[in-house]
């Protein structure tokens, strides 16, 4: 399996607009977040898209996704489900449609935000995205091309969000809690990305040290932190994380066991 980040960046991306900020005035690539996206391919050849970022176009074309078997969402954040629109260059390029799943808050909150792609009697125009919806039960696993999934339940301050773990891989993005209950679907895991969105306390987003403290506990083989804000400098950051940590970065490929 392999695990892509499509996107590592917080809802406004890095660098933000008009900000002279040493991290948004980098040079350095890895410094360049947007918005906080994964592609997931198996190993049989299926893709899972894990989030629609706004950046969804941009992130197709720098890395050469050409196709998405699925999406997996994880919240109704506009950073992470607003690039929604875009699904339908891939149905052109499928010629079908495209499984969307989530549970059944998530998902009703899109039929109703993004009720022209849902309802019948809207006019059509240029097109609009194809997506059939499968609503999924938190902490209940389920098989998908040749694939274990399990929706795992977590806190993003005072709303749910899903995170995902697939055979070894566990993405859970824009958490600020983990349940006690959830942790008994984390162990095993060979490949971890965890939520660390700066060094001081948020109240929906881990700390870089709450996410350290995290993954210490999980004790995957590597972990990578996403959803990174530009208080956070890819090199300093990595000179301060400890071993089997490390800080994502857009682009890049990891090999999951």
């Amino acid at each position: 399996m392999e695990l892509l980040f499509l996107g590592c960046g917080t809802s406004t991306g890095v660098p933000i607009v008009g900000c002279q900020c040493d991290v948004c005035q980098s040079t350095d690539k890895r410094n360049k977040r947007f918005r906080s996206s994964v592609l997931v391919t198996l190993d049989n050849g299926h893709t899972i898209l894990i989030d629609t970022s706004p950046d969804l176009r941009t992130q197709g074309i720098e890395n050469g996704l050409t196709h998405i078997d699925s999406v997996f969402y994880t919240h109704i954040h506009a950073d992470h489900i607003h690039g929604i629109d875009e699904l339908r260059t891939y149905n052109y390029l499928q010629r079908s449609s495209i499984d969307v799943y989530g549970c059944k808050e998530h998902l009703d909150h899109i039929r109703k935000s993004f009720s022209y792609i849902f309802e019948e009697a809207i006019q059509r125009g240029g097109g609009k995205p194809l997506v059939d919806l499968k609503y999924i039960e938190a902490n209940k696993s389920f098989e998908l091309y040749d694939a274990e999934i399990t929706p795992i339940q977590c806190w993003h301050g005072k709303l749910t969000v899903i995170g995902y773990r697939i055979d070894n891989l566990v993405y859970l993005t824009d958490v600020s809690d983990i349940p006690e209950e959830a942790y008994q679907f984390l162990d095993g895991v060979d490949v971890l990305v965890l939520d660390a969105l700066r060094y001081t306390p948020h109240p929906t987003h881990f700390t870089v040290d709450e996410a350290v403290q995290v993954a210490k506990r999980i004790g995957a083989r590597e972990c990578y932190l996403t959803h990174m804000g530009h208080e956070l400098d890819y090199s300093e950051l990595v000179s301060k994380l400890p071993e089997g940590v490390k800080p994502a970065h857009d682009g890049l490929c990891v090999k999951v066991k």
